[in-house]
């Protein structure tokens, strides 16, 4: 089977290589003041066999800038991120660039989103930024019917193809993070026609339940989990800083391409990880898909 090898932490990672605090925009300070940090990350997931560079775009919003201080440096941090993934894709000599979009206003928190009209006309100035130069577009972690409706308006206007990640209960994943169930979303899907359905930033075995869901409505899906223990009610609340959340000790990287694989046995065809999987987990993964057949695209 071919799979698409998506790459791992974005965030995380940057703030592991810079050494810094975190903040609750820390993956974009990172571009401000240690940008050759973010060139890194992307070359050591080509490097482990990833086939797509997710920009570090996924925080970058106006909304989310703007309480920062920094919404004037909008364009600017989309260039710079933009130009780190392409960058490290045309080195690697081969791949795909993802442009991350992520939740308005905050991560986890689909009570706090506008409606979905005004949701598209917020996401409607970075789609049109950005998706000239991607080659698709990764709406990541939405976790209500009208947040992913919401995003999924601004994203069809452009002409890229649309990938759209949804992130379920870390412990139930029958069900959104709002609580709705998962199999809700069917309506909005074909309604917008995504290219492609993932589950996202979630416990992988909440993950597997959900991929169980999504395999049987028809459209191209795939998935890839985080490695918290859970989302904590600290991240939940203003301006979280992800030091609140806490590591698992138990994901090593063959624990996390076990969960990956049965994914993939499911008929899922994009894999990666998400929060807390690193390189040393996507190299993991890339072996075990070769070592059983698989084509890496």
């Amino acid at each position: 089977m071919e799979i698409t090898l998506l790459d791992g932490s974005i965030g995380q990672e940057l703030v592991k290589r810079s050494g810094d605090r975190a903040t609750p925009l820390w993956s974009t300070r990172v571009m401000i003041e240690k940008p050759e940090i973010v060139n890194e990350v992307h070359a050591a997931y080509f490097n482990a066999g990833a086939t797509v560079a997710t920009t570090n775009t996924y925080a970058v919003l106006y909304d989310r800038l703007k309480t920062a201080d920094l919404k004037d440096q909008r364009f600017e941090l989309w260039e710079t991120a933009m130009t780190a993934a392409t960058a490290a894709r045309d080195a690697h000599g081969s791949g795909r660039v993802a442009g991350s979009i992520g939740p308005l206003i905050a991560s986890y928190r689909p009570d706090l989103c506008p409606p979905p009209d005004q949701a598209a006309e917020l996401y409607r100035e970075i789609i049109e930024t950005i998706g000239p130069l991607v080659d698709v577009l990764l709406i990541e972690t939405m976790c209500s019917v009208d947040q992913a409706d919401g995003a999924m308006r601004a994203a069809k206007k452009s002409d890229r193809p649309i990938w759209l990640a949804l992130s379920v209960d870390d412990f139930d994943g029958t069900k959104l993070r709002s609580g709705e169930n998962l199999k809700d979303v069917r309506p909005m899907l074909d309604r917008h026609q995504p290219d492609a359905i993932l589950i996202n930033c979630s416990r992988p075995e909440a993950v597997s339940k959900g991929v169980e869901i999504i395999s049987k409505f028809g459209f191209k899906f795939g998935a890839y989990a985080n490695g918290f223990a859970r989302i904590s009610n600290g991240f939940l609340q203003d301006s979280p800083t992800v030091d609140v959340l806490e590591q698992r000790q138990d994901m090593s990287p063959n624990h996390y391409a076990e969960f990956a694989m049965d994914w993939v046995a499911l008929g899922a065809t994009i894999v990666g990880g998400c929060c807390e999987v690193g390189p040393d987990h996507i190299k993991e993964l890339a072996q075990r898909l070769i070592s059983e057949g698989h084509t890496i695209l």
